[in-house]
């Protein structure tokens, strides 16, 4: 094989892979954009077996939920999560970002909403989390609650650990989730881009 054409196999493949890793942010996307048209969607966002960034300068929630489940890899294992699970959110300078890099092309897919005081809004939010960070206030906050008796949208190991509260605010949330859903997602000033280089950077 000559030169030329070894590099152009090699430059083939690494295009490839490219596409194969964007593949899964591009879903994430797809489902948002045909949304846009109504500024409301019915949302369910999950990038196999890899997590995405949320981040918020303010969450304002009403009817929470939070205790421990499990997630199922496209693989059949299965991740140990924190659920969270909010009746109606508010959600102030939304950041979501997925990391779609390959060797030595950084490429991160961004999504912004929720800015100039008109926030993002969910009913029915459901997110699987690894991580959260911020300052949150709970009203009426129940801790040590039976999971089990919390009516949870997915099943939980009965007389595990639950918490509940009438009213959560977060600020400066950062979260590292597995998947997210709602019911009805609008995203007010939707703005979605896919960043390569030194602008693929993550929310936080």
């Amino acid at each position: 094989m000559s030169e030329t054409e070894d590099r152009q196999v090699s430059g083939g493949t690494r295009w490839r892979r490219f596409a194969a890793m964007m593949v899964p942010a591009t879903v994430v996307a797809g489902g948002i954009v045909l949304g846009m048209a109504n500024g409301a969607i019915a949302a369910s966002f999950a990038v196999s077996g890899q997590t995405f960034k949320v981040g918020a300068s303010k969450l304002e929630g009403d009817g929470f939920k939070q205790y421990g489940g499990l997630t199922k890899e496209s693989d059949g294992t299965q991740h140990p999560v924190a659920v969270s699970e909010i009746g109606n959110a508010k959600l102030y300078d939304l950041c979501q970002s997925v990391n779609a890099s390959i060797p030595g092309v950084p490429i991160v897919l961004t999504i912004n909403a929720g800015g100039g005081g008109k926030p993002a809004t969910a009913d029915g939010l459901l997110i699987d989390m690894d991580s959260l960070e911020g300052d949150a206030t709970f009203t009426n906050i129940k801790i040590g609650r039976d999971a089990g008796d919390m009516n949870p949208s997915q099943p939980v190991v009965p007389k595990s650990f639950g918490q509940s509260a009438d009213k959560v605010v977060i600020t400066d949330l950062k979260q590292v989730a597995r998947s997210t859903s709602a019911g009805t997602f609008t995203l007010n000033g939707l703005k979605l881009k896919v960043n390569v280089g030194a602008s693929a950077k993550e929310c936080f």
